[in-house]
């Protein structure tokens, strides 16, 4: 067993080893234990003392874990200043923070008479408390000024010095040791050492004390500040999102909005009291509100206005009372003596001292805050996000409008081109067969009636290229249409309604108009040569029965509804014609699709039907063209067919 006195002798042979071990074993405890929040300072400040290196070791880390563990600005400051004070043998310290107000720079105190003995709560200066010293006065403005320290011996030789804080707080200053603290080249505070205890000034070592220790003002001072930048960014975020959702969260009604918004925002305001004043936007008046002007029983308006013109008419007023019981008032043509009316109200009540309760619930004005609400040309209406408050629902009232026409228009369209209930017995004679109407019969029994009246495909050549529309009328037409989709075998794949496919196509018909080339047997032409290139030229090994349904129903649709006047494509018209029946649901075909199918469908018809604008046909031949000579290299048509099937891009192409 090694004694106590054996291992000293060994690790003091050993200096190295000696380290080692403690560096592997305790290094990282005394560390952990020197930084813990909840270790108190072991030094004995009851008592002035010269510190030792230990002690002094004991104030460094006090200090770093004070940054660590404490939020609090003030409070950082003040463990510094009591060390230092204890340190230098000072009665009390004070620190003054710099700041400007109104472009105008001051010094204020922050923290009071911190000596090693004292309370936080009894130093830190309230706002309400604060002594202000401009830069051109005392010693504190002096320091701030010249942006150095100084050491005054005795301030009764000083011609900075200031006794006015004296005369108020009844004490005495001797000596005074006081340093700048900076940012860069701004300044920031100014931290004061008064009266030296242990002699008659503060010496050089004080003062190399004060600097020393300085670094740690600042760092506390920076740190907090950039918390401080990092609060407001983070709060400005939260607001302007707040804001923006506030802003879209009630499009529909301007006074329903601000009501909205501003009863919300009180939050931020913190005031007791606000009004908002909604502005008569119109700038001409009806005849009933000039005829007593003309008549002379009302004198014309000689009021204010605003730089478009418009006279200055607030025709509601919402008043909101926050103090005590919360209250909403909205007043409907308010009074122009109304507080919250009063041309220029934070003049008038400085001019007038005005004291007196304004209304019946006792409230006074101290302080005004106003703020115009105006659009980009700046045009007065009464905080950006207000603004967008009122444009939105200005926005939503005209969209609204033009919206309800397309509706209107939209409708009347489907009236004269819907297929109407005695048409749809041309093709399902529901009524002769069954005695009732075809929404009322059975899949099969409408399937019944469609095996009979659909033309035979290879009597009607719908497979043929040679297929000539002038052999057929056009309800031929429209029933040979029908027997295309038959033959795609989409209509039982996709579930298509029969119904509804009659009644669809049928439409088609009828949403092409009575002209000389762009009717319904163009349009049928160049759906069933869709079909014919399909079926026949056996290009729909290359497309899926869902792309194939798409482009015959494409190839009907694409120049639905042409006016004629021209041979030039219409952008978008006539897809957004055929979409416009798709959406009735009387007429969808597409109805029984999954929403993945429904969506591939209708863009294969975007692509298809935007691709017969010959502008761009003649952009898509050169690549037309490659891929048919690229066709040729292939010796197997089954890989070519999978090399085409594989690429969209080939395949929209070709389509």
């Amino acid at each position: 067993m090694v004694d106590a006195a054996t291992a000293e002798q060994f690790l003091d042979a050993n200096p190295q080893f000696a380290k080692q071990y403690y560096d592997n074993n305790f290094r990282p405890k005394v560390i952990a234990d020197l930084l813990d929040n909840n270790r108190k300072t072991a030094v004995d400040v009851s008592k002035f003392h010269d510190l030792s290196t230990v002690e002094e070791s004991e104030i460094l880390f006090d200090l770093v874990r004070d940054i660590q563990d404490n939020l609090h600005m003030e409070k950082s400051l003040f463990n510094l200043m009591k060390h230092l004070s204890f340190m230098m043998r000072a009665e009390r310290m004070s620190l003054f923070m710099y700041r400007q107000r109104n472009g105008v720079a001051e010094m204020a105190t922050r923290l009071f008479n911190v000596n090693k003995d004292a309370v936080f709560d009894d130093c830190l200066v309230q706002p309400d408390s604060e002594i202000v010293y401009p830069l051109d006065i005392g010693i504190v403005g002096h320091v701030a000024s010249s942006k150095k320290m100084v050491n005054i011996p005795d301030v009764s030789e000083s011609p900075h010095f200031s006794d006015f804080v004296d005369e108020l707080t009844e004490t005495k200053t001797n000596n005074v040791l006081a340093i700048p603290i900076m940012n860069g080249k701004d300044m920031v505070a100014v931290m004061m050492a008064i009266n030296k205890l242990d002699g008659p000034r503060f010496t050089t070592k004080d003062e190399e004390t004060l600097n020393k220790y300085l670094n740690f003002a600042n760092l506390i001072l920076r740190v907090f500040h950039l918390s401080y930048l990092h609060n407001c960014e983070t709060r400005r975020g939260q607001v302007l999102l707040w804001s923006a959702s506030k802003v879209f969260e009630e499009l529909t009604d301007i006074e329903r909005q601000f009501h909205k918004a501003l009863y919300t925002v009180r939050a931020f305001l913190n005031c007791d009291r606000y009004s908002v004043g909604l502005l008569d936007m119109t700038k001409t008046k009806e005849f009933f509100d000039l005829w007593p002007i003309l008549m002379g029983e009302v004198p014309p308006y000689d009021g204010p206005k605003t730089p478009d013109g418009r006279e200055i008419v607030f025709y509601k007023l919402i008043d909101y009372i926050l103090h005590g019981k919360e209250d909403i008032k909205v007043i409907p043509n308010p009074p122009a003596d109304h507080w919250a009316l009063v041309s220029g109200l934070p003049v008038y009540v400085a001019e007038t001292g005005l004291k007196e309760p304004l209304d019946s619930s006792g409230w006074t004005i101290k302080n005004v805050l106003s703020m115009p609400i105006v659009n980009k040309k700046e045009e007065i209406s009464l905080a950006q996000f207000l603004g967008w408050s009122m444009l939105n629902p200005d926005t939503y009232d005209k969209m609204n409008k033009l919206e309800n026409r397309k509706d209107i228009f939209q409708d009347m369209v489907m009236y004269h081109v819907k297929c109407r209930k005695d048409e749809i017995q041309h093709v399902l004679n529901t009524r002769e067969r069954w005695g009732k109407e075809p929404d009322e019969c059975e899949e099969e029994e409408l399937e019944e009636i469609l095996s009979e009246v659909l033309p035979n495909s290879k009597v009607a050549e719908i497979f043929e290229f040679h297929f000539y529309d002038a052999h057929h009328t056009e309800l031929e037409l429209v029933k040979c249409g029908i027997k295309m989709y038959y033959e795609l075998k989409v209509v039982d794949k996709f579930h298509i309604p029969r119904e509804a496919l009659v009644r669809f196509i049928y439409s088609l018909s009828k949403g092409y108009r009575r002209i000389t080339y762009h009717n319904w047997r163009h349009g049928f032409n160049v759906g069933q040569t869709m079909f014919t290139l399909l079926m026949t030229g056996d290009l729909k090994r290359y497309y899926t029965d869902l792309e194939c349904m798409a482009m015959v129903t494409a190839g009907l649709c694409h120049d639905i509804d042409h006016r004629g006047t021209n041979n030039l494509y219409q952008m978008k018209h006539h897809l957004e014609f055929g979409k416009t029946l798709l959406r009735d649901e009387a007429l969808n075909i597409y109805q029984n699709l999954n929403r993945r199918q429904h969506d591939l469908v209708i863009h294969l018809m975007d692509i298809a039907i935007i691709a017969t604008d010959l502008a761009l046909y003649f952009k898509k031949r050169t690549m037309f063209q490659k891929i048919v000579d690229q066709s040729k290299t292939y010796e197997n048509w089954n890989d070519w067919t999978k090399y085409m099937m594989l690429e969209t891009t080939r395949k929209e192409i070709v389509m």
